[in-house]
């Protein structure tokens, strides 16, 4: 009898513990899935923007299990699409999933998308407002001088607005943030540029009545709005001069949403102190080809732009911009030598420049994910190649 008890103890502590390994094993929303989500996906993910389901509490995203792994699994989500595979890697706003991170969705739903414990909820994301300046109080605010009225149905508009902010003096800007304080969901991107006082007035958009606009804009690209896009701050030690007298030129895409809808900005502008100089200058530049020739029936048409690059510099950042006939765009840089040998510029972190190849030099500063653009004896050039395609439509099928 006494024998009997101990094996039946024995198999019962057995059970147990096998039932609280397996509990252990178990992935759930609560301790696994909402980490994640807050740290990749809740920014856009939450009640009052743009995205079409919140995803903060398990209620919420229970009914989007499926899509979920899907969306994740194909990468398509967050929306991250740099190459994995190939080139710089390190972005200091990657928000896509490691691997871990997407293994760890895809168990979650093939084991049945389970809540788990409430208690392991981690504490509620605070998000930030998104009328909230994030470069503090800015030093100079821009606003447009009456709303721009979208109407209820019609083609997308790309108006441009000249704006004479007041500004008396040449002043460094520190870091700049444009918010949409009216008509958030019409506006596809915003676009900025400076205009200054010896440039051209080119004004391509009109703001009474919506006809047919050129795209085009003046002056020189300062920044860009897109959704989930905050502020540009600069590195310290370098800004963006701006000279006195310069206008803002606000250009807008724009699209009608089924009703009439006031729309408006406001730009802000924090600005180094009066006299100061940064070492290092900002400038943002354009590269791209104004016409694509889309020829029929032809799957991939490629376009390549080139910008040569005379003196040291360092990338600091770049924006893909295609719509939905894009498919992909690359960014390479090549190096024609001039002398044998050469100094690296101070501050780019590379050693062995001169005893470099070519090929081995642009392989070595990709991997440090930066510019390794030599004092001397280089001259560099930078191509951004563009591949998009064409969607055949059967017969009879209607064009989007």
């Amino acid at each position: 009898m006494k024998a009997t008890l101990t094996f039946l103890f024995a198999i019962a502590a057995f059970t147990v513990m096998s039932a609280a390994g397996l509990a252990d094993d178990q992935v759930t929303f609560t301790k696994n899935v909402a980490p994640i989500f807050q740290e990749h996906c809740q920014s856009c993910h939450h009640v009052g923007t743009v995205a079409p389901m919140s995803l903060v509490t398990y209620e919420e995203a229970r009914p989007w299990a499926r899509a979920i792994k899907q969306r994740v699994s194909a990468r398509e989500m967050p929306p991250w699409f740099i190459d994995r595979n190939i080139g710089v890697q390190h972005f200091n706003n990657d928000e896509s999933l490691t691997d871990e991170e997407l293994a760890t969705i895809v168990k979650w739903v093939d084991g049945g998308a389970v809540q788990g414990n409430p208690a392991d909820m981690p504490a509620p994301r605070k998000f930030a407002d998104d009328q909230a300046w994030q470069i503090g109080k800015p030093d100079v605010i821009i606003t447009l001088p009456k709303d721009v009225i979208v109407k209820a149905h019609g083609a997308d508009w790309w108006p441009d607005i000249l704006v004479d902010p007041g500004l008396t003096e040449d002043r460094y800007v520190q870091a700049i943030q444009i918010i949409p304080t009216k008509g958030y969901n019409v506006v596809h991107h915003i676009r900025t540029s400076v205009v200054e006082p010896d440039a051209g007035t080119r004004h391509s958009g009109q703001l009474d009545g919506n006809v047919q606009l050129e795209v085009g804009e003046q002056g020189v690209f300062l920044n860009e709005y897109a959704i989930g896009k905050g502020a540009d701050v600069f590195p310290d030690g370098s800004g963006r001069l701006i000279k006195a007298g310069t206008k803002i030129n606000f250009q807008f895409h724009l699209h009608a949403n089924g009703t009439e809808t006031p729309t408006n900005v406001v730009l802000g502008l924090k600005l180094y102190p009066k006299g100061y100089v940064p070492k290092h200058v900002i400038t943002s530049l354009t590269v791209g080809v104004n016409d694509v020739d889309l020829r029929p029936h032809e799957s991939n048409v490629r376009s390549d732009a080139y910008m040569p690059l005379i003196k040291p510099a360092r990338l600091l950042s770049f924006q893909p911009h295609m719509h939905n006939r894009g498919k992909a765009e690359s960014w390479k840089r090549f190096i024609r030598m001039e002398k044998p040998r050469c100094s690296v510029a101070p501050g780019s972190n590379s050693t062995g420049c001169a005893t470099m190849s070519t090929q081995m030099m642009r392989r070595h500063c990709c991997q440090l994910g930066r510019f390794c653009i030599p004092s001397c004896g280089m001259t560099i050039a930078i191509r951004a190649d563009s591949t998009l395609t064409q969607t055949r439509k059967s017969p009879g099928e209607n064009e989007p």
